[in-house]
Formats: structure tokens, sequence, C-alpha cells
């Protein structure tokens, strides 16, 4: 199935505004955790982390699905393919694992952060609101540059398609010169 290029672009698109958020998210994330860890404000820890837990419940999952659905339909959907070239497989693989991250650590994390504070309680572990978003900044990082240099050429299942191909079209120019 191959889009057409308007669709192609759309959802190309929607995959680098969807991205770009996911990391400006996790910035935000960042600068919000760290700012809880290192305040000595009780009231500046609470505001922090009921911040974190806003973006974390109402803006994170929905742009994460958005990314990894319009990635997945940009690889499935364009010649790139999702497991032709070795940095598009290794995008799907990393964006499925920060989701997966996101819904299963960070998000936990951040809630058990503000069920502490909102008892009155000072922030239990600053590793709690800090490590998820360095974490996935790191990770948005890599694949972006990735995204950028393409390294790392075919898998061997495209290596497999392009020598088929190849033969395809020498089989196809043999038939027309005879």
């Amino acid at each position: 199935m191959k889009l057409s290029r308007p669709a192609r672009r759309a959802s190309l698109v929607v995959h680098v505004a969807a991205s770009a958020s996911w990391l400006g998210l996790t910035l935000g994330l960042l600068a919000l955790g760290a700012t809880a860890a290192t305040t000595g404000s009780a009231v500046t820890v609470e505001a922090s982390v009921r911040a974190m837990k806003l973006f974390a419940d109402w803006l994170l999952l929905p742009v994460a699905f958005l990314t990894l659905l319009s990635g997945l339909a940009l690889s499935l959907g364009t010649p790139w393919g999702l497991a032709r070239h070795r940095w598009v497989y290794t995008k799907f693989w990393l964006t499925l694992a920060t989701t997966t991250a996101t819904v299963f650590a960070l998000r936990p994390g951040v809630n058990s952060a503000v069920a502490a504070v909102a008892a009155g309680a000072p922030l239990p572990d600053a590793g709690e609101v800090l490590f998820g978003p360095i974490v996935s900044l790191s990770a948005y990082v890599f694949m972006t540059v990735i995204s950028v240099l393409k390294p790392w050429g075919l898998t061997r299942r495209g290596r497999n398609l392009r020598m088929s191909a190849r033969g395809s079209v020498a089989a196809e120019r043999a038939r027309q010169t005879a």
C-alpha cells in the first residue's frame, strides 16, 4: 500500500508536528521536574508536580500515540518501509519503548509525587520527576538525529527486497530487448 503524494505529505506534517510536540512536552516536564527537585518552596514544588501531572495525563499520551501511528503510516505507506532501513526500524522500536515507558513509568512516578506533595509531604524522590524526562529527551534527540542522518543502511529484508526488485527490472529489460 503506497500513500498518494498529498496523503504522504499530510502524514509527514502530522508526524513531524507530533514528534516536535512530544519533544517540547518532555522539555517542559524536565524544566518542571528540575524546579520541583531544586526549589526550597513547598508551594513551588506542589505547583510544579501538579503541572507535570497535567502534561502527563492530558497531553503526553495523545501526542505519543499520534507520533507512533503517523510514523507507522509513513513507514508502511512509503518506500522507506518499516523493516527495510535500520534507522526506521530503530525509530519504531524506540518510539514504542518510550510510549510504553510513559504509560508504565513516567506517569506513575509523577502521580506518586503529586500524591505525596498534596498530602503535605516533601517531594519523596527527585528521581521520580527527573529520570523519565531525561531518558525520554535523550531518546527523542537520538531519534531526531537518526531521522536526519539516516545511518546504518538497509536491513537484511531491505537488501533482499532491493535485490529482487533489481532482478525483476533486469528480467523486464531482457524481455524488452529480446
